[in-house]
């Protein structure tokens, strides 16, 4: 599932096509909003909060409205591409097409495999997205809230309480277990036991070093290189870069949204095991879509 800086990146490259233009035709691909028209509207700005897209709209052409958002979550498969003047994607691709942005100036943006689409007046974004903690990645970021919330439940083991969205916005399972290798304790640590305010300020270094600086995109080891650009993550059975200890990894537990697949060193990540892991109910704070 793509995390916040993935996201962040997609606003980013989205916007020589989209930002400041004038929508001239739209086709939103999904039953309960097909009959709704964007035409006319001006993509005022492509914000992002976690793992949301919020693209902002003016008024329409009646002016009976302040502006609309259209809200995506990627999930598992989703994307978005563009297409220059007169151009569009191949044919085989057209099936998986949500949503279609055609600007004035010919460009269009497409939506593909968007499962959470929602179109909402801009003065009610909360409704979908006010759950979620702070956001790294964004100019209001509340530091001091981000580590109140996850103080709140210190039973919680670290990794699982990364990857609740109304905790701290945008970490997916690559980051929460990249972040328990730097913090150098086992995943399943209770959160209370760490020092909580460093482990936010590492997150919020990583993600918008992640997302802002070239060539880093989702390096946590500082070399790009393949098979060396993680410290733990997708690298099981590998040995540790740091100590040469063999990388271990634990299955996800089915329907638990909490207890992805982790990987750790138990040298460098000393402290509780797998063992300790304790099923969690299905929880939107979790999963993806317009809940988290």
């Amino acid at each position: 599932m793509p995390e916040g800086d993935s996201v962040h990146k997609l606003a980013r490259r989205l916007e020589p096509t989209l930002l400041g233009r004038t929508i001239a035709r739209s086709d939103l691909r999904v039953p309960r909003l097909a009959t709704r028209d964007l035409a006319g509207r001006e993509v005022r700005e492509l914000a992002t909060h976690g793992k949301h897209l919020l693209t902002r709209l003016g008024p329409g052409r009646d002016g009976s409205d302040d502006g609309v958002t259209l809200h995506s979550h990627l999930l598992m498969d989703g994307e978005w591409a563009t297409t220059g003047p007169g151009k569009q994607l191949p044919r085989r691709m057209m099936p998986e097409v949500r949503v279609v942005l055609e600007t004035d100036r010919g460009t269009t943006a497409w939506g593909l495999r968007l499962h959470q689409l929602d179109l909402v007046a801009t003065r009610d974004e909360h409704r979908l997205v006010g759950h979620l903690g702070p956001d790294p990645l964004r100019a209001d970021f509340d530091h001091d809230e981000a580590v109140r919330r996850l103080r709140a439940e210190p039973a919680v083991p670290l990794v699982s309480a990364l990857l609740d969205q109304t905790k701290l916005a945008g970490l997916g399972n690559l980051w929460a277990n990249e972040l328990a290798f730097i913090t150098g304790t086992s995943p399943w640590t209770p959160v209370g036991d760490l020092d909580v305010d460093r482990l936010v300020t590492n997150a919020r270094r990583a993600l918008r070093h992640s997302a802002l600086v070239p060539g880093a995109y989702q390096v946590t080891t500082g070399s790009s290189r393949r098979g060396e650009d993680h410290w733990v993550s997708g690298r099981a059975r590998k040995p540790c870069l740091r100590c040469g200890t063999t990388v271990l990894v634990v299955a996800d537990l089915p329907d638990d949204p909490a207890n992805r697949r982790t990987w750790w060193c138990p040298h460098c990540q000393p402290g509780p095991g797998p063992e300790a892991r304790v099923p969690t109910p299905r929880s939107v704070r979790y999963g993806g879509g317009a809940s988290a």
